[in-house]
């Protein structure tokens, strides 16, 4: 699976599988990224907001395998909403990173994350400014795919409506019980590739009777059974480990969900209770 690709709309090929770190402080991070990319994983994604990506530069440097061939994004803070924090932001990431250009750089969310579930201001102007950073950045060289995280329908359409180009990639939660079912056709509709952060719902599906069995049913684990869901939406799951165990069985998605278990799993109740992560914006409700 970490060899399979995504082609993007600008020709681009990008990883159908990643390793998210979030979560991870630097020294995690490096030791993380230097073994996932090592058992053959070659997307990693960070963010600024994440404080790692010095952490997961270390890990890129020390790994055994050379910097072509691996996929690398990043994410503008979700608080820069001016041209020149979020250009000045992209030259701070690959100073960190000790990267010539970033793969992939998305922006974290529409709105500040003080603002998120609190107000209906979707900063469209300000998100038009850091947008236009991004082109900028990539034309410079600096970046080969732009894209956002946490935008939906409306705020991917103000993109597009108001600039030449437009996002390749919207980073979204995606999960059995918590699935954007509408987001996705629209960014299938326009040809945008979503990835799913925290596929697993930060671990707290894990236990869940009705994911459980249908995983059985496949001999696997219940972890393997989410990721291959994500994938057979054609998505691009990011789950998150600092676990080499759970990377390598993270990796081993040569099953197919049958069409009803997927029918079963996309009406799977949904999940509203994320436990001690249910602080964290993302998973507060809308974004």
């Amino acid at each position: 699976m970490v060899n399979d690709h995504y082609v993007l709309k600008n020709g681009v090929r990008i990883p159908r599988l990643g390793l998210g770190t979030w979560l991870m402080d630097d020294a995690q991070a490096a030791e993380a990224v230097a073994a996932a990319v090592n058992m053959g994983y070659r997307m990693i994604d960070t963010a600024q907001a994440y404080g790692n990506e010095a952490g997961v530069g270390e890990g890129i440097k020390t790994c055994q395998t050379a910097r072509s061939e691996l996929f690398i994004g990043s994410k503008i803070a979700a608080e820069h909403k001016s041209y020149r924090e979020a250009a000045d932001s992209i030259d701070r990431s690959l100073k960190k990173l000790q990267l010539d250009y970033l793969d992939q750089m998305i922006i974290h969310s529409p709105q500040p994350w003080v603002k998120v579930n609190q107000s209906e201001y979707r900063y469209e102007q300000e998100n038009l400014e850091v947008w236009r950073a991004l082109t900028d950045a990539r034309k410079a060289g600096k970046i080969r795919v732009i894209g956002v995280s946490n935008f939906n329908e409306h705020d991917l359409q103000n993109i597009m409506d108001n600039s030449a180009e437009q996002p390749q990639v919207d980073q979204v939660l995606a999960h059995i019980s918590n699935t954007p079912f509408g987001l996705l056709e629209f960014c299938k509709e326009h040809g945008i590739l979503a990835e799913a952060y925290s596929p697993i719902a930060h671990g707290v599906v894990l236990n869940d009777p009705l994911i459980k069995r249908i995983a059985a049913g496949y001999k696997v684990s219940a972890a393997q059974l989410c990721l291959r869901y994500t994938l057979q939406l054609g998505m691009l799951p990011l789950p998150k480990t600092t676990d080499t165990e759970h990377m390598k069985n993270n990796a081993e998605l040569d099953f197919e969900i049958s069409d009803a278990d997927m029918e079963t799993l996309k009406n799977a109740e949904h999940i509203r209770d994320y436990g001690e992560s249910s602080f964290f914006p993302v998973f507060g409700g809308k974004l």
